[in-house]
C-alpha cells in the first residue's frame, strides 16, 4: 500500500516537477553591480564613442539572489547605437536571464532599478503639496489616490476582460470626477455645479472627438504600445478605436478639474466682493478673467504639443523639400492621432468657460457653510 502510494504521487505532482523546471529556462530578477571587471571604447558607424562593459554582479532576488555571476557586455559586433549605459559598482538593475542553444548562461541588463529615488519624489511631493496647500492640499492627495485606483483597479481591468473601453470610461470618468470634487470642495452647491459643468464639457468632448475619429479614419493602432497588445496573452479583444477615445476623455478630464473649479471659484469671490452686481455684470467681469487663462492655456497646449513632436519639427528644419511634407505629415495616422487628441480636448476645454461662467452666475449663491462642509474642516 505504501509502494502504491508514492507511486500515485509521482504521478501526480510529475508534470508539476516537469513545468517547475522548464519555467527555470527563463527569468527576470534585480541584481546588484559589484565590479567592472572591463570596459572598452568603441567606434559607432555614426561616428560617436560608445562604452562597453563586462560586470561581475550579485543577484538580489529569485533564484539568483546572493549568487555572483558575469555579465558580457562587451561585443565585437560593432552594433549602432543610440545611447551608451553606464554602470558603476553599486547600480541597481533588472536582469533577464535565460539559456542559450548550447545551454550557457545568457544575462541581459534590462534596465536601472529607479523606483527608490521615484519614491523619494513622491514622498517629496506629498509633502510640498500639504505644507502649501494644506487642507485641501490634503483633500487632493486623497483625490489623486482614488483617481489612480480607479484607473488601475476597475478602468484597465474591465478594458483587458474586454468591456467596451468607452463606456468603461465613461464610468470611470464620471465615478472620479465626483469623487474629486466632493472630497475637495466638500458638499455644496458649488460642488454640484463643478459636476454638472464638467459632465456638459465631457459631453462635448466625446461628441466632436467620435466624430473626427470617424471622419479621419483613425484606427486606434497609431502608438506602438497600442500594437502590443494585439495578440497579448491574457487580454480579450479589445476595441481600439474604442480605446482612443476613451484616452481622450480620461486626458481631458484631468485638466477640465483644474479649469472649471477655478472658474467656479472666480464667480464665486466676484459675488462675494459685491452682492450688488447684476448677473450680466458677473458674468462680464468672470469672463474677463476666463478669457486671461484662456490665453496662456492655448499657448500652453501648443508649447506641450510642439515639445513632444520636436524630433518631427526638427526633420522638417532639416529636409523641408524632402519626400516627407508637413501635408502628407499630417496624413500620418500618429501624428492625425494626436491633433485630433489635443484639437478635440482643447474644444471641450474652451467651452468649459462660458458654461461655467453661465451656470455660476445664475445658480452660485453666497452661502455659508453646512454641515456637510465641516465634516472635512479637521482633515
Amino acid at each position: 500500500m505504501k509502494k502504491i502510494t508514492i507511486f500515485l504521487l509521482a504521478i501526480l505532482f510529475f508534470p508539476v516537477i516537469v513545468n517547475a523546471q522548464a519555467d527555470l529556462t527563463s527569468e527576470t530578477f534585480e541584481a546588484r553591480v559589484l565590479e567592472v571587471v572591463e570596459q572598452r571604447h568603441i567606434d559607432q558607424e555614426n561616428g560617436k564613442d560608445s562604452l562597453q562593459q563586462n560586470l561581475k554582479m550579485i543577484g538580489l532576488s529569485g533564484s539568483w539572489e546572493n549568487k555572483e555571476f558575469e555579465y558580457q557586455g562587451i561585443s565585437e559586433i560593432n552594433v549602432l547605437s543610440l545611447s551608451s549605459t553606464i554602470f558603476k559598482p553599486g547600480d541597481k538593475v533588472l536582469v533577464n536571464w535565460s539559456k542559450d542553444i548550447d545551454g550557457n548562461d545568457d544575462f541581459y541588463i534590462q534596465n536601472f532599478i529607479r523606483r527608490g529615488y521615484l519614491y523619494w519624489l513622491a514622498l517629496i511631493f506629498a509633502i510640498v503639496i500639504i505644507a502649501v496647500g494644506r487642507k485641501k492640499g490634503f483633500r487632493s492627495l486623497i483625490s489623486l489616490t482614488i483617481t489612480f485606483l480607479v484607473i488601475i483597479k476597475f478602468i484597465i481591468p474591465r478594458i483587458i476582460a474586454g468591456n467596451n473601453p468607452l463606456f468603461i470610461a465613461i464610468i470611470g470618468s464620471l465615478a472620479i470626477l465626483s469623487l474629486i470634487i466632493y472630497i475637495t470642495e466638500g458638499i455644496n452647491r458649488k460642488s454640484h455645479l463643478a459636476v454638472i459643468s464638467i459632465a456638459i464639457s465631457l459631453v462635448i468632448t466625446f461628441v466632436i472627438s467620435y466624430a473626427f475619429v470617424f471622419l479621419t479614419r483613425l484606427t486606434g493602432f497609431a502608438s506602438e504600445e497600442a500594437s502590443f497588445l494585439v495578440g497579448t496573452h491574457g487580454v480579450n479583444i479589445i476595441d481600439f478605436r474604442g480605446l482612443l477615445l476613451a484616452g481622450i476623455l480620461i486626458g481631458t478630464l484631468g485638466v477640465l478639474d483644474d479649469v472649471i473649479l477655478g472658474q467656479l471659484e472666480a464667480v464665486n469671490q466676484i459675488k462675494l466682493l459685491n452682492k450688488n452686481l447684476s448677473t450680466y455684470q458677473v458674468i462680464k467681469s468672470a469672463n474677463e478673467i476666463g478669457r486671461t487663462h484662456l490665453s496662456s492655456m492655448v499657448n500652453t497646449l501648443f508649447l506641450t504639443y510642439a515639445g513632444a513632436s520636436l524630433p518631427l519639427l526638427i526633420l522638417f528644419a532639416i529636409n523641408p523639400t524632402g519626400t516627407v511634407t508637413f501635408a502628407h505629415a499630417l496624413d500620418n495616422e500618429a501624428v492625425a492621432t494626436e491633433v485630433v487628441r489635443t484639437l478635440t480636448g482643447s474644444i471641450g476645454l474652451i467651452l468649459a468657460f462660458p458654461i461655467t461662467t453661465w451656470l455660476g452666475a445664475y445658480f452660485l449663491k453666497t452661502e455659508k457653510n453646512n454641515f456637510c462642509d465641516y465634516l472635512f474642516i479637521y482633515f
